[in-house]
């Protein structure tokens, strides 16, 4: 089953991209590889790394912020004409694929109160909990686990996340350095 969510949710992505390449109005093509964006994080929570889901997100919204700004200086678009059908209904036909993602995440989250470390006994958790003292030697255990089993992944993350703030701060600053 989750291999033909995934499988769709790559085929959404491959008609995102098609959409931006194809597409005249520049805002359309933002959207649309923002919506390219929102699937492969949602593809990133279905395989099980919700760590890089939050960072793809977070890069998402910030580089979304950024090509908005620059397309809306740059290429004035106002909407004379009536809605389109098909825009209509492929975004309710998108609302209804989150709902649905929606349910089955709300149906698949174990019982209130039951850590999921507790069902799944090869989760890395029951590893750090039980021996992580005794092979980091950190007395924090949560130190330990972010710096000690997972440190590449923290200093890749952060590096994306402190990377995408300050080009986000570079492009939407107010005053430019140059007088003109």
């Amino acid at each position: 089953m989750v291999e033909i969510v995934v499988v769709g949710l790559l085929i959404f992505m491959i008609i995102g991209s098609l959409i931006a390449l194809e597409t005249k109005d520049l805002l359309s093509a933002v959207v649309a590889v923002g919506a390219v964006g929102a699937f492969s994080s949602i593809i990133f929570l279905i395989i099980g790394a919700p760590d890089i889901a939050i960072t793809q997100m977070v890069v998402e919204v910030l580089s979304l912020i950024i090509l908005i700004r620059a397309t809306i200086s740059r290429d004035l678009t106002t909407i004379d004409e009536d809605r389109d059908v098909f825009g209509l209904l492929a975004t309710l036909a998108l609302i209804f694929v989150f709902f649905l993602f929606g349910i089955e995440a709300l149906r698949n989250l174990p019982q209130f109160g039951i850590p999921s470390f507790t069902i799944n006994l090869n989760a890395p958790t029951n590893r750090y909990l039980s021996s992580g003292l005794k092979e980091t030697g950190a007395g924090n255990m949560v130190s330990a686990i972010i710096l000690d089993y997972r440190g590449y992944d923290t200093l890749g993350e952060a590096t994306v996340l402190f990377t995408s703030i300050l080009g986000a701060l570079a492009i939407l600053r107010v005053y430019s350095r140059k007088k003109k």
